[in-house]
């Protein structure tokens, strides 16, 4: 997954905190994560876009939109949302469900926190 973002090695910084993973590549225009291990071979991009503008959600016509977003599955909700805050997160104002909590990174893209039912 590709995040666009005028700061990519700071905001590769964030989730990377976040996460609880390492920076694996950074350079001024371009960086990743990827995982130590595991069967997953998923990687977040962080890529340079210096005409960014923060989407907004929920979608309001004629206003940058969501094209994807994060979901960080957690086994407590509320001590996620505490440590997402503490890394730089803010919390969205609308919080459609009780078992996902929505944030916002430091670039303004929108992120869930969620638990299993």
């Amino acid at each position: 997954m590709s995040i666009s973002t005028p700061r990519p090695p700071v905001l590769a910084a964030f989730y990377a905190r976040l996460l609880g993973v390492e920076v694996a590549a950074s350079e001024p225009g371009w960086a990743q994560l990827r995982p130590a291990e595991g069967r997953l071979r998923m990687t977040l991009n962080f890529e340079l876009d210096e005409l960014f503008v923060a989407p907004v959600w929920p979608s309001v016509a004629g206003e940058q939109q969501v094209q994807s977003h994060v979901d960080v599955w957690v086994d407590d909700l509320v001590e996620a949302q505490a440590w997402a805050v503490e890394c730089g997160a803010e919390v969205h104002p609308h919080q459609p469900q009780a078992d996902v909590r929505v944030m916002l990174d430091p670039d303004g893209h929108p992120f869930c926190l969620f638990t299993a039912h």
